[in-house]
């Protein structure tokens, strides 16, 4: 009766794997993140999204953050564009917005420091939803971490994948 219990408990981790997803591409290497470029209006976004960056490969474990220089892969980006898009409207009053779709998009550049191969060159997005009370512009100043936090768990699963 307990073997039956134990090989149900660990049936359900049948398919998880300890490790990189793709120890093939990471072996021991380590990750540097340049400080991104700001290319929008929108202040303090590139403080945000380098935090965020590097909080989630940090969490993620694939590769070791390197924060001295001299990583093995090295991550450079530029914030490209902010936009908000009204999702939904007030009841009684189409003209006045609720909720916006807030959007980062990226464009982040991945480089193995020895070979000079380019291992990743592709837009990320991150996506938020923010609910306008009184005050837009803080409610936006609230929701750039979570957006942040998006862009920078997409762009973490493209390094650590290896889909390039």
């Amino acid at each position: 009766m307990l073997a039956a219990l134990l090989e149900g408990a660990c049936g359900g981790c049948a398919g998880y794997r300890l490790g990189p997803t793709n120890p093939e591409l990471t072996g021991d290497k380590t990750v540097q993140v340049n400080f991104f470029e700001n290319r929008t209006l929108e202040p303090r976004l590139a403080e945000a999204v380098n935090h965020a960056l590097r909080k989630r490969l940090q969490q993620d474990g694939t590769y070791r953050l390197n924060t001295r220089g001299d990583g093995d892969i090295i991550v450079n980006g530029a914030i490209l564009k902010f936009d908000r898009q009204g999702v939904s409207f007030q009841p009684n009053d189409i003209l006045t917005v609720r909720d916006y779709q807030v959007t980062l998009t990226v464009k982040v550049t991945a480089t193995d420091r020895l070979s000079g191969k380019v291992v990743l060159d592709r837009e990320v997005t991150g996506r938020t939803t923010v609910r306008v009370g009184s005050d837009l512009p803080s409610a936006e100043r609230q929701a750039v971490p979570v957006l942040a936090e998006d862009f920078a768990r997409n762009a973490t699963t493209l390094l650590a994948e290896g889909t390039w």
